[in-house]
């Protein structure tokens, strides 16, 4: 019997391990542009469309419900929330439910023999069924283990806390990325229409002059001069236009615009706000309020208090564990007098060489802690000094703000005056084309700065730690909801740091 047994045994045993040889597969076509087609229909599923022109705090807005940054931080926070929840459950009690059944062709059987004489007293006998069903349902609780669940909740709580911290540290960011790109677009939208006429008029001046230059009107040397004014006039047109036609694609991608609709993208254009931004006067109540707020400070405190959690964890470790159990049993071995019964118990174990190991362990909580407690300080001052580098880099660009202004309309008034002195023939159609890029250029550096001074603000507010953004972000919420908020939010932060 043994030898066809043997032989079952070792064909099942190589066609297991013909089994395991498993050889890479390639991904097929097929599937490829099946996840390219189902990415590509959720990157904008279910978003709000466009219905008309886009202000900035719609565009912030927008950046914050669809930004795929912004929303993977949030993604973040929501699975920290889900082990949170998770980790209550480790604290009940373990419920089990067994079945199982046992079977041979024959019974068991025993005897007895005297341990006097070494002879057999009783004939063969059984107590045992053939096949025989056996089930329990137990409960047990390990009260070790309850106070060290309990311990990885409140560190588990601690873990949502700083994935908060990190998504408002990620949306400070993405707002500062939209207001420079939106003030770019913006830009872009009041100069692009100028900076073509400019062109054609760049490129008749140049066919004009070849004329002359073919027709031999005047001495060579003028022409050739002229149309080196003129290309040098177009290289610069075309600089500009590299620059600004990346904008709409660059804000659109902020706010998760699907490719190809920056095009129809209109845009409000902002008040200007140069002279509303006031600076306080009081660095200290700055610097406090950023050692109190800051996201990348709070972080460092809950991962110090998770630390010193785990000092507890260690202690609790060198105890003793108390197991208690209780359930219910059934067996369909018609032998036993109680097919049913109740069974408790109650078992306690130590592990001795956790006694020795916690020394070891102390010395590294505590070292974690020492690591942590030097970053707070690093971050302390770094924090300090980014606070009085936004108030320089706010104080500087109003002022660049405003000489940029003061150019600006200065540049307008001349080109004014050029065009009125060419009209009869006082000027040249070169300087009334040099003066109307000069001020497109003006224009372009006023705008410029102005989303400098915004920007500078915006980093004011994050270094100081200011919250201009919904403390509770649903995904339900309307776009026009979460703009409207987000104004209110951001005119009162004005008034916040005065």
């Amino acid at each position: 019997m043994a030898s066809p047994l043997l032989a079952v045994l070792m064909t099942a045993a190589v066609i297991g391990l013909s089994s395991c040889a498993i050889k890479p597969i390639p991904l097929t076509t097929d599937e490829v542009q099946s996840r390219v087609k189902e990415d590509r229909t959720v990157l904008t599923k279910d978003q709000e469309p466009v219905s008309g022109p886009i202000d900035l705090y719609e565009a912030m807005a927008r950046a914050l419900k669809y930004n795929l940054d912004a929303r993977v931080e949030l993604m973040h926070k929501m699975l920290a929330q889900t082990q949170l929840d998770l980790s209550h459950y480790a604290m009940l009690p373990r419920l089990a439910a067994n079945a199982g059944f046992d079977g041979r062709d024959n019974y068991t059987g025993g005897v007895s023999k005297s341990l006097i004489t070494g002879q057999q007293i009783l004939q063969p006998y059984t107590s045992a069924d053939k096949n025989i069903f056996s089930a329990d349902l137990s409960l047990s609780w390990n009260v070790l283990d309850f106070g060290m669940s309990y311990i990885r909740a409140k560190q588990a709580s601690d873990d949502v806390l700083i994935a908060e911290e990190e998504r408002r540290r990620v949306a400070n960011r993405v707002m500062q990325d939209v207001r420079s790109a939106y003030w770019r677009a913006v830009s872009a939208e009041r100069i692009l229409p100028s900076l073509k006429m400019l062109d054609e008029w760049v490129k008749s001046a140049l066919e004009k002059a070849q004329a002359i230059q073919d027709e031999r009107l005047s001495s060579p040397l003028v022409p050739l001069q002229y149309r080196l004014d003129l290309l040098n006039t177009q290289r610069y047109i075309q600089q500009l236009f590299r620059e600004l036609l990346t904008a709409k694609l660059q804000l659109a991608a902020l706010i998760n615009l699907p490719p190809g609709q920056e095009q129809e993208m209109m845009l409000m254009v902002p008040e200007r706000e140069a002279e509303t931004l006031n600076l306080p006067l009081d660095m200290t109540v700055l610097e406090d309020r950023a050692l109190e707020a800051r996201p990348e400070l709070r972080q460092i405190d809950y991962r110090r208090r998770i630390n010193a959690r785990e000092t507890k964890a260690a202690i609790l470790e060198m105890l003793p564990g108390l197991n208690l159990q209780a359930g219910g049993n059934y067996s369909s071995n018609a032998f036993l007098f109680n097919q049913n019964w109740a069974a408790y118990a109650a078992r306690a174990s130590w592990n001795l060489l956790n006694i020795f190991r916690y020394p070891a362990r102390a010395k590294t909580i505590e070292a974690q802690d020492k690591v942590l407690h030097t970053q707070n300080l690093a971050l302390t001052m770094a924090i300090m000094s980014q606070v009085h580098v936004s108030v320089a880099q706010v104080a500087q660009a109003k002022k660049e703000t405003s000489t940029a202004k003061l150019y600006h309309d200065t540049q307008s008034k001349i080109s004014e005056q050029i065009r009125l002195s060419w009209r009869i023939g006082r000027q040249s159609e070169q300087a009334v084309l040099r003066e109307r890029v000069n001020q497109v250029s003006a224009e372009l550096r006023y705008d410029a700065m102005e989303s400098e001074l915004q920007v500078s603000w915006a980093m004011l507010l994050a270094a100081v730690g200011e919250d201009v953004l919904p403390n509770d972000l649903r995904q339900e919420q309307s776009v026009s909801d979460l703009a409207l908020e987000i104004r209110t939010r951001w005119g009162k932060s004005k008034e916040l740091l005065k």
